[in-house]
């Protein structure tokens, strides 16, 4: 079977090995582009559209799970699948576990030869299997990048056994954030978290955005996330989340992107692609 992929690892001796490998264990799959970064690899795909992605887990900038959770929002609908996906990571037991509890294929570096042979055959049937169900179906595979979307959105709620340097998240059972200690000055302002509208991250700092105040706060959000109340609090963006009583109301524009109106306030928030479930009246 002749195939297409890119390789984002940014290690190169390593990178060089997998596509070496690769030769050797699928002769028909053509590498397009070897990428060090995830934003490299997030412009590469969408300009190649590949059948098959190879994202290393630790990359700068962008882990490969953030790269392929905003490949997945910028994918055009309608037209080729959305690529199949598979990590490449040093053994790490929680990651295993957590790709092997969404069927998600990865490979181990340094690259076993008898691993990346089932990674490959495994990739060649669900090649086939889309080959299959698109002569018997338009062309669109809604139903493929739900799924992948929904493996993402599992895969980046474990968070810290995929990330370098994750601090842990809150204890189980421990009360949500009430108040956020925000730097101004030299002075430290306590804002009840009832009235924030949104956090947003920005380069080192959160946005927190509370009626016609804004404050900047050094926690990152894959770190505060866990600490607030999940009913109130809903991620709409990797870098967004917003309380849900500030909703007033969710529009679409004519490409299908999804826009939160907040009340008191004249900016819209984006929702990716990740995160439109939340809104299925949509």
């Amino acid at each position: 079977m002749n195939a297409t992929a890119i390789i984002a690892e940014d290690e190169p001796l390593l990178a060089a090995a997998l596509r070496m490998e690769l030769q050797q264990a699928w002769p028909g799959l053509e590498v397009l582009e070897m990428v060090g970064d995830g934003a490299s690899a997030v412009r590469s795909a969408l300009a190649h559209r590949p059948d098959v992605l190879f994202f290393d887990i630790r990359m700068p900038g962008q882990t490969g799970l953030e790269a392929a959770a905003d490949l997945a929002d910028a994918w055009p609908e309608g037209g080729k699948p959305f690529p199949a996906l598979v990590f490449v990571t040093a053994y790490d037991q929680y990651a295993v576990q957590a790709f092997e509890t969404q069927a998600v294929d990865y490979v181990l570096k340094p690259v076993q030869r008898a691993r990346l042979a089932r990674t490959v055959a495994k990739l060649q049937q669900q090649l086939a299997g889309r080959v299959q169900a698109a002569a018997t179906a338009p062309a669109s595979d809604t139903a493929g990048l739900d799924a992948t979307l929904a493996q993402l959105r599992a895969l980046l709620a474990a968070g810290a056994p995929l990330g370098a340097g994750q601090a842990a998240a809150s204890p189980a059972g421990a009360a949500p954030l009430k108040v956020i200690q925000a730097s101004v000055g030299t002075s430290i302002r306590m804002v009840p978290v009832d009235e924030v509208d949104y956090f947003e991250a920005a380069d080192k700092y959160v946005r927190v955005l509370a009626g016609a105040h804004e404050y900047l706060i050094r926690t990152p959000l894959k770190e505060l996330l866990p600490q607030l109340d999940a009913q109130r609090f809903w991620q709409v963006h990797r870098g967004t989340v917003v309380r849900a009583e500030a909703i007033e109301t969710v529009t679409r524009d004519e490409a299908g992107k999804l826009y939160l109106h907040l009340r008191g306030r004249a900016d819209r928030v984006t929702v990716s692609r990740l995160y439109a479930h939340l809104f299925k009246a949509m």
